[in-house]
């Protein structure tokens, strides 16, 4: 709910089963629908590509796989055409297995999710298309997947583990918002569970209301604000500072990892209809951005 409020890109971890996948598909139904422009511009990006739909107000759920080529995630050809992060415009761009994706399909992805737009030359031709999605990725958290499984044991050397998880370079994953541990949940317990959370109408309608509040205040979403809209509107109280800055200066984080801390910390004192970024809104973001590295000690 707080990736699809302000739109916050996300990564779940976890061994195979755990649901990620099921997660990173359902996420879509919290976004509220396209409005008539939007749907207009994504049909005339799809028409380009040669997919001919109805138009259709749902936001964009694509889904490339791991062989994907990078002409086929970011664009290509010649006139060029769009790829799968501009097919993904105004909705989510989910790469399951992302440690399997090609590295430089990887790192093609930094630009956009800075600029929310993507520049293809070719000889002769130059294209801008639009790339303003919610990044979702997922992956496992060693070779075997099963590092911190409470039931089965971890066959992954150290330095296995190691390699796998620096597949996905720093620099990207310094602009992923949320890092979601997925834990595998025993089928009595997920039957317990049922109806115990919120449903799916009134998640979508406290994500609706959240999201007018931040284009009623700053005309974009808090993952899209600059940085000097966040001097503006994500300023942590004194002991929220307090922390941030303890937490920045023990883990040497940048400039973009503490203001995405920030963002994360505005959607979620939005979210609870809170006018100031307390000391537990920012707590909460830190621990977001933490990883499955701990596991390997």
């Amino acid at each position: 709910m707080v990736a699809a409020t302000g739109r916050h890109h996300l990564r779940l971890m976890g061994p195979p089963g755990s649901g990620k996948s099921m997660l990173a598909q359902r996420l879509r139904s919290l976004l509220p629908p396209l409005d008539y422009e939007e749907a207009l511009h994504l049909a005339a990006m799809q028409n380009l590509k040669g997919e001919t739909h109805q138009l259709s107000m749902a936001r964009p759920f694509r889904n490339p796989h791991a062989s994907s080529s990078l002409p086929a995630l970011v664009g290509g050809g010649s006139p060029p055409t769009p790829g799968e992060i501009t097919l993904a415009h105004e909705g989510v761009l989910f790469t399951d297995e992302v440690l399997e994706f090609d590295r430089r399909c990887l790192e093609a992805l930094r630009e956009p999710l800075e600029t929310s737009k993507i520049m293809i030359s070719r000889a002769g031709y130059q294209a801008h298309f639009p790339a303003n999605f919610l990044w979702v990725c997922a992956h496992n958290p060693c070779p075997c997947g099963y590092l911190g499984h409470p039931k089965k044991a971890c066959q992954c050397t150290p330095e296995q583990i190691r390699r796998y998880q620096s597949k996905l370079s720093g620099p990207l994953a310094d602009r992923l918002d949320l890092s979601v541990e997925v834990s595998p949940i025993e089928a009595g317990e997920l039957l317990q569970r049922a109806g115990t959370h919120d449903d799916a109408e009134t998640m979508q309608q406290k994500v609706a209301r959240t999201r007018r509040l931040q284009l009623d205040r700053q005309q974009c979403l808090n993952g899209e604000l600059t940085p000097g809209q966040i001097a503006r509107h994500c300023k942590p109280d004194a002991e929220a500072e307090r922390l941030l800055l303890a937490y920045a200066h023990q883990y040497h984080l940048s400039s973009r990892a503490i203001h995405r801390v920030c963002k994360v910390g505005r959607t979620l004192a939005d979210l609870e209809n809170e006018p100031r970024i307390r000391k537990k809104h920012v707590a909460a973001a830190i621990q977001y951005r933490k990883s499955l590295s701990h596991l390997m000690t």
